[in-house]
C-alpha cells in the first residue's frame, strides 16, 4: 500500500493498512457497480435533472470521474458559471485588497501540509491555484472576504475538480447558498448551527446532552471544526467526499445528520466520560476508526440513525437559536 493516498494526502504513521485494505476491496466492488449505473444515467450527454432517482444515486455515492460534473450541476454552480462568462478572470485581474491578499498568503503553507500536491516543490503546485480561487472569492463576496477554514474547503474542491474556475463557483455555491452565514466575520450562522445541534441532541440523544450540560461543555468546543471545515481533517477523505455529494444536493441538514450519527453511534462511549477534558477527548476519538472509514455503510447510517429530520424542524430551531444568540450579543 502506498504512503500517499489517491488525493495526495500522506497517510499517518499509525495508519491501519490491513483493515483499510479489507474495507477497500469490498468498497471497490460497490464503486464499480455504481460507476456503471452512473454512466447509464448520464448516457454521455452530461446532464441530469433533480429527481428521486438522482437523489438515491447521490446518496449511494458519485464515482470520482463524475463528481466534479454532478457537484457543479446539482449545486447550481454550473448555471452561475455559464451565466457569468469571464467573470472569474475579471476578478483576478481587478484591483486587490491588500489586507485580504496578506491574510490568504499567510494561510497558504498551513493548508494541507500533509498533501504532496500542495507543497511548494510540487509540479504543478496547487498553492497557486488555491491562492487564485480564494483571492477571487474574497473580492466577489466582500461581506465574507476570507476566513480560516475556507482554504481547506477550496483545497478539496480543487483536488476534485482539478479546475480553478469550477472550484470558485462551487465555493460560491457552498458559502453563498448552501451554508447559512458560516464564514461572515460574526459567524452567526455557524454559532447558530452549533446551538441547533445541541437542541437536536437534546431531542434525540438526551443522555449525551445532559452529560455536556452537567460538565459545562459548550458544543462549540467539540464540534466547531466539524462545521467550519465540513469534516475535512476530521473524517477520512473518501467519507468526506461522500458527505459532500449529499451536501451539494440536499443542503446543510446533511451536516446535522452526520454529527448526530457520530454521537448516537458512540453514545455509550461518550457517556463513560467523567470530566471536561475527558468529554473533549471522546469527541476527538469518535471521528476515527472503522465506523467512519467504511464510508458506504456510514452513509447508509446517516439517513437511518438520526431518524426523521426535516428542513422545517431545522429552520424553526435556527430561528430560536439565532434570536437567543443575538439577545446575548
Amino acid at each position: 500500500f502506498c504512503r500517499v493516498d489517491p488525493y495526495g494526502f500522506e497517510r499517518p504513521e499509525d495508519f491501519d493498512y490491513a483493515s483499510y485494505e479489507a474495507f477497500f476491496s469490498r468498497y471497490l466492488v460497490v464503486l464499480t457497480r455504481r460507476a456503471i449505473k452512473w454512466s447509464k444515467l448520464l448516457k454521455g450527454n452530461n446532464s441530469i435533472r433533480k429527481s428521486l432517482k438522482v437523489k438515491r444515486y447521490i446518496r449511494k455515492g458519485i464515482p470520482n470521474e463524475h463528481r466534479a460534473l454532478i457537484w457543479m450541476i446539482v449545486s447550481g454552480a454550473q448555471t452561475n458559471m455559464e451565466q457569468n462568462p469571464g467573470y472569474y478572470h475579471r476578478l483576478l485581474e481587478g484591483e486587490k485588497n491588500d489586507k485580504l491578499v496578506e491574510a490568504i498568503k499567510t494561510d497558504m503553507n498551513r493548508t494541507f501540509p500533509d498533501n504532496v500536491k500542495f507543497r511548494k516543490t510540487a509540479d504543478p503546485c496547487l498553492q497557486h491555484t488555491l491562492y487564485n480561487v480564494l483571492v477571487a472569492y474574497g473580492h466577489h463576496n466582500k461581506a465574507v472576504g476570507y476566513c480560516q477554514g475556507m482554504n481547506f474547503i477550496a483545497g478539496y474542491l480543487i483536488l476534485i475538480t482539478k479546475n480553478e474556475e469550477e472550484s470558485f463557483w462551487l465555493l460560491d455555491a457552498l458559502i453563498g447558498r448552501i451554508l447559512p452565514d458560516y464564514y461572515s466575520p460574526a459567524m452567526l450562522g455557524l454559532k447558530t448551527d452549533q446551538e441547533v445541534l445541541g437542541e437536536l441532541v437534546k431531542m434525540k440523544i438526551p443522555a449525551v446532552a445532559e452529560l455536556m450540560e452537567r460538565h459545562g461543555v459548550m458544543w462549540t468546543l467539540v464540534v466547531s471544526r466539524w462545521f467550519i471545515c465540513l469534516f475535512i481533517d476530521i473524517l477520512p477523505v473518501e467519507t468526506v467526499l461522500r458527505i459532500w455529494d449529499c451536501l451539494f444536493y440536499e443542503g446543510s441538514k446533511i451536516i446535522f445528520r452526520v454529527a448526530l450519527t457520530l454521537i448516537k453511534q458512540h453514545q455509550a462511549f461518550i457517556l463513560e466520560a467523567t470530566n471536561f477534558p475527558d468529554i473533549c477527548d471522546k469527541f476527538k476519538q469518535i471521528t476515527k476508526g472503522t465506523f467512519v472509514t467504511e464510508c458506504h455503510s456510514f452513509m447508509q447510517k446517516i439517513f437511518t440513525d438520526p431518524g426523521s429530520l426535516s428542513m422545517a424542524t431545522i429552520n424553526k430551531l435556527r430561528e430560536t437559536c439565532r434570536e437567543k444568540l443575538l439577545s446575548q450579543g
